[in-house]
């Protein structure tokens, strides 16, 4: 099925569930002011480096700008953020929660939402959101098909991509099948994350994109057709799982182990939602220069991440700041820097200023890192109802 088909229904379910609520009634003047000397719990995942040295970079320059001070609780999943929100919840905790901002999408943000839990709308009231061109890019307030609501704002843009050594493979696979025959041929030298890290789960809907019949299926909720839509999936783990790195009794944590994996020699795949990560690894000397980046010829995964404040945080205002603060170009443009994280913008270059756009044509693209061109079709991410069942599913079958 074409992928332009398939954004086309993602954008139809989504956009029929519900518009935009009204924007908040304070200033953004008020705002600011009321953010002054406020401390910010920002709950986001703490598992790579760099991007810890970004969000200490945004710590420095919201104490320098706003006289915020930053604390990034580190996270080692999401849902951990959300546990604590519901639970204050329960305990009629309605006001100075303990989370201020949660990095967040999909299955965790429907969470929040059905539940009533976060705070907004809240992009109406961010200056910076501006900045963004949502009639060219729809997709960015749908978040795993569920609409946003103004509910997150979104500051990145992320794509799965397989990276690989030129000196140990000459054709690298343009499928998942060819990536299975690959693995059987050369057994122990590919691998992927245990779900539910997240970009392991996010292999196995890939995988599940090119085995279903139907891909729009994804984009619905998971019911009774979970069994048989999964089936082909399975079938697949099953053929892969005895031919994996260390006979797939034990999974790497995550990209970062990938790339240690990669650069020792042990297997011949590293995976990645930050399509820049093999050329900050190259600039880092985590990797050698002859390693390079591919994507599958159907397309592969991606998504958009957001920020979003819970409904009782203490600080509202310095969230607000914050949220707008990474949309700025100067945060966006530090963050797409190949050698601080090489995640992609959400900003429209037609709408920055030439300052602005100057920030971004001074980046060096990376010599891992492919063009936008070069990058292929993108494939929405399936309704989060998949995500759970599929996490569950892999750890009942393969978790032990």
């Amino acid at each position: 099925m074409a992928i332009s088909k398939i954004w086309g229904s993602a954008l139809a379910v989504g956009l029929a569930l519900g518009g935009l609520p009204a924007a908040q009634a304070q200033s953004w003047e008020e705002t600011v002011a009321e953010a002054r000397g406020q401390t910010l719990y920002w709950n986001a995942w703490g598992g790579d480096e760099g991007i810890n040295d970004y969000v200490a970079w945004v710590g420095e320059r919201l104490a320098e700008e706003y006289e915020i001070e930053l604390v990034h609780v580190k996270l080692s999943d999401t849902a951990e953020a959300v546990r604590k929100v519901v639970a204050e919840k329960a305990a009629g905790r309605h006001a100075d929660g303990s989370v201020d901002l949660i990095w967040i999408n999909g299955e965790n943000f429907k969470a929040m939402k059905d539940q009533d839990l976060l705070h907004g709308p809240i992009t109406p009231s961010l200056p910076n959101y501006a900045l963004i061109d949502v009639a060219a890019n729809p997709a960015i307030e749908l978040d795993f098909t569920i609409p946003t609501g103004g509910y997150e704002s979104p500051y990145g843009q992320a794509k799965l991509v397989f990276i690989y050594d030129t000196q140990t493979v000459s054709e690298p696979p343009a499928s998942m099948a060819a990536l299975l025959d690959h693995a059987a041929a050369n057994p122990g030298r590919v691998t992927y994350p245990a779900p539910p890290q997240f970009l392991g789960t996010t292999f196995l809907k890939q995988a599940l994109y090119e085995l279903v019949d139907d891909p729009e299926t994804l984009l619905l909720e998971a019911g009774d057709n979970f069994d048989a839509v999964t089936a082909p999936l399975w079938a697949y783990l099953d053929r892969l799982h005895p031919v994996l790195w260390r006979d797939g009794k034990d999974f790497p944590s995550g990209d970062d182990a990938l790339i240690r994996l990669l650069d020792e020699g042990a297997v011949d795949f590293a995976l990645s939602f930050h399509p820049g990560k093999a050329s900050a690894a190259i600039a880092q000397d985590l990797l050698p220069d002859t390693v390079r980046t591919f994507v599958l010829a159907e397309g592969t995964i991606g998504n958009t991440h957001y920020v979003a404040i819970p409904y009782n945080a203490a600080h509202k205002a310095a969230a607000m700041v914050a949220a707008n603060f990474l949309l700025s170009p100067e945060a966006q443009a530090r963050k797409q820097h190949p050698d601080v994280w090489g995640d992609m913008t959400v900003l429209s270059m037609a709408r920055l200023s030439e300052e602005g756009r100057a920030l971004f044509d001074a980046l060096p693209r990376g010599i891992a890192t492919l063009g936008p061109a070069e990058l292929g079709p993108t494939l929405p991410e399936p309704h989060p109802s998949w995500m759970t069942r599929i996490e569950a599913s892999w750890l009942e079958r393969y978790g032990s």
